[in-house]
């Protein structure tokens, strides 16, 4: 079974960390042998490398072609124009899928499948190109394409709705973004819900003694840490996070990641006088969080939406519990006591659950053992029976047609 693999989310030389999760699926998928997997992960056209011109360079940098785990990925660059791109994008991002796709096609061979990754632009372009190739598709949806881009914006919603009409099947990383999708419109039949997994080799709790991890980190041995994990965004909550654990003395956070509220976070530490406790490292390579997740006694995420966090997981996975917003798939991954405390998004909130999970902390080992029951096995069994039964149904359909 040859699979075109349709996402922008996919890490690349120049953004290692950028759409890991999908890989952590496909890759797994591609290892099986029951399944071929080719990726095209169009990237916007940029001009210049020069570092002045912040992450537009970047896209400049991501090579036109790589492999990574055995599998080929193409990068096309597909044209983007400011304030009014949100529009215009699915067509112009299926112009490069279009060219790119044919291009593998006269040189590989025809695909029996097409899966997208994110509805929004990437699975409404998809959607175009299985009609202009007459394959199958499947699309994920995996966070805010359904729950924020369809809100407020009436061509999306019209956009995403009309591509899982022509979506074979869809599949959601969260029974909460399932439901969504049936509330908007969509056919709950063909909508499976599989979750996220994570990676038990690559998170585990620390083979190097936690005090040494913590030295590390500049926190003293008997202080209890809190660590954060991902983009200096806004929905992602550092500023709650920052305020929550600056009202407790004695304890010390560290938050890992890039993003345009860098600034304004260093400048709400200094305001409250927080700098010998409270930290940003900057943005740490996938192979150093297991340690930094391990160096802690507790890990926040405070995000406004979620599909499936899968940084919660790879926390649990270090035997370090977590405190959680209660948005979205969160409360499907926080489920039980030794998992971590579900909290609501503001910073007395997030302290009062830090505050309760630091006083009865589970054993790490109970920790690990729960992230254990989240390894990718069951979820890569689930999208392979997904495209095989579309597939499948594809070829029957194809019988009769010609019948």
């Amino acid at each position: 079974m040859r699979v075109l693999t349709v996402t922008s989310l996919w890490p690349n030389e120049a953004q290692p960390n950028h759409g890991i999760f999908v890989e952590n699926r496909m890759a797994r998928v591609h290892a099986t042998g029951r399944a071929e997997i080719t990726v095209i992960a169009p990237v916007p056209w940029f001009p210049s490398t020069a570092s002045v011109f912040g992450p537009y360079a970047t896209f400049a940098k991501v090579p036109a072609h790589e492999d990574r785990n055995g599998i080929r990925i193409e990068h096309p660059r597909y044209a983007t124009i400011p304030k009014v791109g949100m529009r215009v994008q699915p067509a112009l991002y299926h112009a490069a899928l279009a060219r790119c796709a044919k291009r593998l096609i006269a040189e590989t061979g025809p695909f029996d499948l097409i899966d997208a990754h994110y509805f929004y632009p990437d699975g409404v372009a998809a959607a175009r190109l299985a009609d202009e190739l007459n394959l199958p598709l499947t699309i994920t949806a995996r966070g805010t394409d359904i729950n924020l881009i369809p809100k407020g914006n009436d061509a999306a919603r019209r956009a995403i709705l009309a591509a899982a009409a022509r979506a074979d099947a869809s599949i959601t990383v969260c029974e909460a973004l399932r439901a969504e999708m049936i509330e908007m419109g969509a056919d709950g039949g063909r909508i499976h819900a599989l979750r996220n997994g994570v990676d038990l080799e690559a998170f585990r709790p620390p083979t190097t003694e936690r005090n040494a991890l913590k030295a590390e980190l500049d926190v003293p041995v008997d202080a209890p840490l809190v660590v954060s994990v991902g983009g200096l965004v806004e929905r992602k909550g550092h500023h709650l996070t920052i305020d929550a654990v600056a009202a407790q003395p004695g304890i010390h956070l560290r938050i890992a990641g890039a993003g345009e509220e860098e600034e304004a976070l260093k400048a709400q530490i200094a305001s409250l006088g927080v700098e010998d406790r409270i930290r940003l490292t900057g943005p740490l390579p996938h192979s150093a969080l297991a340690d930094f997740y391990g160096a802690a006694d507790l890990s926040v995420l405070a995000s406004s939406r979620e599909g499936w966090a899968n940084v919660l997981l790879e926390s649990m996975a270090c035997g370090t519990p977590v405190v959680a917003t209660d948005v979205w798939g969160t409360p499907e991954v926080v489920a039980a006591p030794e998992a971590g405390l579900l909290c609501s998004r503001d910073a007395a909130s997030i302290g009062t659950q830090v505050a309760a999970l630091l006083e009865n902390l589970p054993d790490r080992a109970t920790t690990r053992a729960y992230a254990e029951g989240f390894s990718w096995d069951e979820t890569v069994q689930g999208v392979l029976q997904v495209f095989e039964s579309v597939v499948a149904e594809s070829v029957t359909e194809s019988g009769s047609d010609t019948g």
